[in-house]
Parts: C-alpha cells; sequence; structure tokens
C-alpha cells in the first residue's frame, strides 16, 4: 500500500510530529483484515482511530454495518452512533469524475494566474499544474535582492527594483516560454508580463515610468501572450490576513492603500485587454487552498465561456 502511494506521489514529511492535516493526493488505510489482531511498530491492525472518524465510519456502515470491531466488541452501527466526531460527511456520486476530464483547460496553450500581493495566485497555479499536467511557471522574486529594500525605503529602491524584475521576468518567461515541454499538456504562469507595468506605474515616478514603459514595449515586443488571464480578486482585509499568516518578515509593513492601488492598477490594464480572453474571479469568499468545492468554483469559472 505505502509503493502504492509513493507511484500516484504520496511524499511523507518524516519531520512532520504533529496530528495537523495536510493535503496528500492518495492516502490509503488499512481498516480491518479478517478478524486478525496486529499491533506492531509499523502495523495496527484494526485500524486504531477508525472509530474517531465519521468519514471512515460512514462508508462502512453502508457496506457493513454489523461488522464487529474485534477491540471494542462493537458493531460498526454501534461505533457511527457513539463516535464524538461531528465532522459534516456528504455522499457523493456513484461515479467520481477527473476534473481533466470536466474541465477543458489544455485548450489553452499558456494561462496566466494574477493577483494582487496575498491572493494566492501561486498556489491556485501549482494546484492546477500538478491535477492537470500543466508545465508549471513560478515567479522567482524570493531571489530578489531590492525587494526587501524596496518595502523599507520605496522612493529610493523602487527604479532598481522595476528594472531588476524587468530584467529577471523577461529572462524567465523567455525560458520557460521557449522550452516547450512534449510531457505536459500546457502552461501556467503565477504571473505575467504586465505585471512590471502595473507596479511600475504605482511606485515610480512620472518620468521614471515612461522610460520603464518604454524598455518594457522593447523588451516584450515578441514574447508570447497567454492565451487565458486569470485575475484573482480578494478584498482588501483577507489579503492582509494572508500576507500576516505566509510570514514574510519584508512584507509585515504593507499597507492597505497600497494594495488598493495595485488592485485598481490591475482592474484598469484588464479593461484595455477587451479583446483578450479574461476572466476576473472574486475569491474573497472562497479557500480554494483547504476546500475542493472552492477550488473546483474556480475551474468552473475559468472554463466559462
Amino acid at each position: 500500500m505505502l509503493a502504492i502511494e509513493r507511484e500516484l506521489g504520496r511524499k511523507r514529511n518524516p519531520e512532520k510530529t504533529d496530528k495537523t492535516y495536510e493535503n496528500r493526493p492518495i492516502d490509503i488505510d488499512l481498516l480491518f483484515y479478517g478478524d486478525e489482531i496486529k499491533n506492531t511498530a509499523k502495523l495496527q491492525v484494526p485500524h486504531p482511530r477508525l472509530q474517531e472518524r465519521r468519514f471512515v465510519l460512514l462508508p462502512l456502515h453502508d457496506i457493513a454495518p454489523q461488522l464487529r470491531h474485534q477491540h471494542l466488541k462493537k458493531s460498526i452501527k454501534e461505533l457511527l452512533a457513539e463516535t464524538k466526531d461531528e465532522t459534516s460527511c456528504t455522499q457523493l456520486s456513484a461515479t467520481l469524475e477527473n476534473p481533466r476530464s470536466r474541465y477543458d483547460l489544455k485548450k489553452h496553450h499558456y494561462i496566466a494566474i494574477e493577483g494582487n500581493i496575498g491572493a494566492g495566485k501561486t498556489t491556485l497555479t501549482t494546484l492546477i499544474a500538478e491535477e492537470f499536467n500543466a508545465k508549471l511557471i513560478l515567479e522567482r522574486f524570493k531571489e530578489n535582492p531590492f525587494l526587501p529594500k524596496f518595502y523599507k525605503d520605496q522612493s529610493r529602491y523602487a527604479f532598481p527594483l522595476e528594472m531588476s524584475f524587468l530584467a529577471d521576468r523577461y529572462q524567465q518567461l523567455l525560458d520557460d516560454i521557449g522550452q516547450f515541454n512534449l510531457f505536459k499538456d500546457f502552461m501556467i504562469a503565477d504571473y505575467d508580463s504586465y505585471k512590471s507595468l502595473i507596479f511600475a506605474q504605482i511606485t515610480l515616478g512620472e518620468e521614471e515610468f515612461n522610460l520603464y514603459k518604454k524598455l518594457h514595449g522593447m523588451v516584450y515586443r515578441e514574447l508570447a501572450k497567454p492565451s487565458l488571464y486569470v485575475y484573482l480578486y480578494q478584498n482588501t482585509e483577507r489579503l492582509l490576513h494572508n500576507i500576516k499568516k505566509r510570514g514574510r518578515s519584508y512584507e509585515q509593513d504593507i499597507s492597505s492603500e497600497y494594495l488598493s492601488k495595485i488592485n485598481e492598477g490591475y482592474l484598469q490594464f484588464i479593461k484595455m485587454k477587451q479583446q483578450a480572453n479574461v476572466k476576473i474571479i472574486d475569491i474573497s469568499a472562497l479557500d480554494f487552498s483547504s476546500s475542493r468545492s472552492d477550488y473546483l468554483e474556480i475551474l468552473i469559472e475559468m472554463c466559462r465561456d
């Protein structure tokens, strides 16, 4: 069973000591093995916590309500009635559907997921890339030495920061878009080349921005454009919460005013892309990183005509 999990992409963290839940592509558990009782360092049968989990007891009750637990001397029906687990469980249809067969994203050769700071664009991009066999392109912002300095002194470091981003983003997109992977169905990135213009317009003075805009046009003129552009709208309160939660020290002083300006910049840019395939998805009430239904709701919006 462990070998099957590994083959299907399950990676266990041996250093993880707490019992908090974390997403996994597959999870196989052995609940019973006939009437046998095992209690070793590697295996316990019956499963030691099955009576604590409604999501285990409910489907087990559907197929074997009278099956008795050897240790507890009670049937599955009795254990379900007595469990203290109050987790809400929803019965699914008889046929489970792979999202790859329902949501046709590979018709877009190149998708860009954009959003404000802390909107979750990298998380969503990674989820989609893993599930839909897409080539993943992530912005390498952590390597930019000017970013922490910019948040401390914006007027001094704005121009070198934006020029650095201009060069880095261009080089990365040029490399990643140009190197097509035959084993991937499409490409998906957590940023678009026009991101540089949006941020530069906010951070730079008028003369500096005019110069920057000319350079941007020259650099990105021949670069491929995404066939689907998705903007994740998130309200400012949630953005600030997400920024604080992820704990990057140089981001902790970002103001709500700055985030509002970024959002306005994106919306103005989107208005100019009327001929392009653009989707604005309000995720203010969604938690797609931990809710499968919220994640699928975003996929529906991305595929909606």
